[in-house]
C-alpha cells in the first residue's frame, strides 16, 4: 500500500521505515512533484534517445565514470554479471560554483543541443528530486530516532544523480535481460514509475515480487550506503527489470530514478544506534562516500 506524505510526519515515519525495514523498499503517494514538469522532462529525453547513434556519442564522456551526459547500450553490467544490462541512459547531477571544493569529484553537466528545453525541465526535475530525497531522509531520521534533520548535513551538495533510463525494443531472443539483479549503490533512490512493467524485488523468502506503483506515485528504496550506514537494519533490496513478454516486445521502456548520495566527503560509518549485541557492527573499517563509490563503479564497469 501507498504511504502518503501528506499525513502526520510521525505516521508517514513509521509507514515509511517498516516499509523499508520488510522490504528495503517503499511507494510514497502525494509526493508534490509537478505532473506537467515530470511529462516535460519525459518527452525530452525521448527525443533524446530517438536521435541517431552518432549524435548521442557526441555526449559520452571520455574517462568520465558515466557520471554525465550519454551512456551507450550494453555499456553497465550489474555487480558480479556475466552480461551487460540491455538499457542505454543519460546522467544528470549537481551544478556545482567555481571553486567548489567537490568540483574534483563532480564534473559539470552536459547538454545536448538537438532538443530544446532539455536542460531547463531536466534539471528542474533534479532539483524537484533533491527536495523530495531531503523530506525522506527527515523521515527516516525520526524512525531511526536521530534529529530530523540528521540527513541535512550528509547530503549537502551530494553527488547525486537523476537518470533517464531507456530500454529499447526487443527482438528474437536477447543476450541477457533490461537490468540484472543489483543493489543500488546510493543512500537512497526515487524513481518514477515506468510505463512498461518488468522491474521486481527480492523478498526475504528468496522469490521475486513484481513492483508495480499505482499512478502518479514514486517509489523509493533504500541503497548500499545507507544499508552500510544501518548495519543493515534498512536494508539494500536487490532489485531487477525483466525483459518483456513477446507481445510487448516491440515498446520501448522509460524510467527516472534520482540516485541520492551523501556528499564525496561523508564518511559512512555505522551508526551506534544500529548496533547491539544480537547485531555486532558489520562495517568496523568507516569509508567515505567517495570512495565507496569508485569501489562500486568499477564493479559494474563504469570505471
Amino acid at each position: 500500500m501507498p504511504v502518503s506524505l501528506t499525513e502526520s510526519p510521525q505516521a508517514f515515519s513509521q509507514k515509511l521505515g517498516d516499509s523499508f525495514v520488510s522490504t528495503g523498499f517503499a511507494i510514497v503517494a502525494d509526493h508534490g512533484l509537478d505532473q506537467a514538469l515530470i511529462d516535460r522532462a519525459i518527452g525530452r529525453f525521448k527525443a533524446f534517445f530517438a536521435l541517431p547513434e552518432a549524435a548521442k556519442l557526441k555526449y559520452k564522456v571520455p574517462g568520465g565514470g558515466g557520471q554525465r551526459g550519454y551512456t551507450p547500450f550494453g555499456t553497465e553490467a550489474a555487480k558480479g554479471a556475466d552480461k551487460v544490462d540491455l538499457k542505454e541512459f543519460w546522467h544528470i547531477g549537481r551544478n556545482l560554483p567555481p571553486g567548489h571544493p567537490f568540483r574534483a569529484e563532480m564534473a559539470d553537466n552536459v547538454w545536448p543541443a538537438e532538443v530544446e528545453g532539455f536542460e531547463q525541465d531536466s534539471y528542474a526535475l533534479y532539483q524537484a528530486f533533491d527536495a523530495l530525497g531531503l523530506k525522506v531522509l527527515a523521515a527516516i531520521a525520526r524512525y531511526l530516532k536521530l534529529p530530523e534533520d540528521f540527513f541535512v548535513a550528509t547530503v549537502k551538495d551530494g553527488n547525486s544523480i537523476l537518470r533517464a533510463l531507456h530500454y529499447p525494443p526487443q527482438q528474437g531472443k536477447p543476450d541477457g535481460i533490461r537490468a540484472e539483479a543489483h543493489g543500488d549503490i546510493n543512500t537512497i533512490t526515487l524513481l518514477l514509475g515506468a510505463e512498461e512493467a518488468g522491474l521486481q524485488a527480492l523478498k526475504l523468502d528468496g522469490t521475486w515480487l513484481d513492483v508495480n506503483p499505482p499512478p502518479n506515485c514514486v517509489v523509493i528504496n533504500i541503497g548500499d550506503m545507507l544499508d552500510r550506514l544501518t548495519n543493515g537494519y534498512l536494508p539494500s533490496t536487490t532489485h531487477r527489470v525483466l525483459n518483456p513478454t513477446a507481445e510487448r516486445a516491440h515498446l520501448p521502456r522509460y524510467s527516472i530514478p534520482f540516485f541520492l548520495h551523501f556528499a564525496p566527503d561523508y564518511v559512512i560509518k555505522t551508526l551506534p544506534g544500529c548496533v547491539d549485541a544480537a547485531h555486532p557492527d558489520k562495517y568496523p573499517t568507516p569509508i567515505t562516500a567517495q570512495e565507496f563509490l569508485n569501489e562500486r563503479l568499477r564493479e559494474i564497469r563504469l570505471a
